[in-house]
């Protein structure tokens, strides 16, 4: 099997490319290994959806394969998920893909500029209905989450996003990686741990080397049952 494993920075991954065997450099972003009887590339992304977008798509284009997993931090905005809590989400939504009229926030599925079930969109979110089956996977907690340019990190910012869409994590890559996937037709699964919980920004209560740490070991499980 040909696995892409997509994350935004190379830190957020170390656990688990250091399990891997014969890395080397396949191009500019690819990291070309192996792991047991798979073949691994690791692209890192870069922050944000941009760069996750461009290049997944480049990457997905160019090389066939038969799946694609995501690995990276969020916030939780549920707090039943405590930091280290790892998730598999399953539908993602471009949070600010959309207008101010005034004092109200109007998505671009509310501005008639595309439909809520247009493709790749079901109900206005990017869904990953058929999940590849993976027991490490089926047992991690599914959630819905948002995808964002600007982390929230202000009480009034945090209230509105959770009373409009009701998310349980946010990162600012996931959407992004979910599109490229389905717009190409690749397996996939966007794969998360929880680095903090989303309140006014408190970096001193952040704990990311658990979350890289769960998050590693999380990799690791769904990869052994690839």
């Amino acid at each position: 099997m040909r696995i892409l494993v997509v994350a935004a920075t190379s830190e957020e991954i170390t656990p688990l490319v250091a399990r891997l065997s014969s890395v080397s450099n396949g191009d500019a972003k690819i990291r070309r290994a192996t792991y047991n009887s798979h073949d691994v590339d690791v692209l890192i992304t870069g922050v944000g959806m941009v760069a996750t977008a461009a290049w997944c798509s480049q990457s997905i284009a160019r090389t066939t394969y038969d799946l694609g997993l995501n690995f990276g931090v969020c916030g939780a905005f549920d707090r039943a998920l405590a930091p280290g809590s790892v998730v598999h989400v399953v539908a993602d939504r471009l949070a600010e893909l959309g207008a101010e009229d005034h004092d109200t926030f109007l998505t671009i599925q509310q501005l008639r500029l595309l439909d809520d079930d247009e493709f790749p969109f079901k109900g206005g979110e990017l869904v990953n209905a058929d999940p590849p089956v993976n027991p490490a996977l089926s047992r991690l907690p599914a959630v819905n989450g948002i995808t964002v340019n600007t982390s929230h990190g202000s009480a009034a910012s945090i209230a509105a996003a959770a009373a409009r869409f009701k998310p349980r994590v946010e990162s600012m890559e996931g959407a992004a990686f979910m599109y490229a996937c389905l717009i190409n037709r690749l397996p996939f699964a966007q794969v998360r741990s929880v680095s903090n919980l989303v309140e006014p920004r408190n970096r001193g209560a952040w704990r990311m080397a658990d979350a890289i740490r769960s998050l590693g070991e999380a990799a690791i499980s769904i990869l052994d049952c690839a």
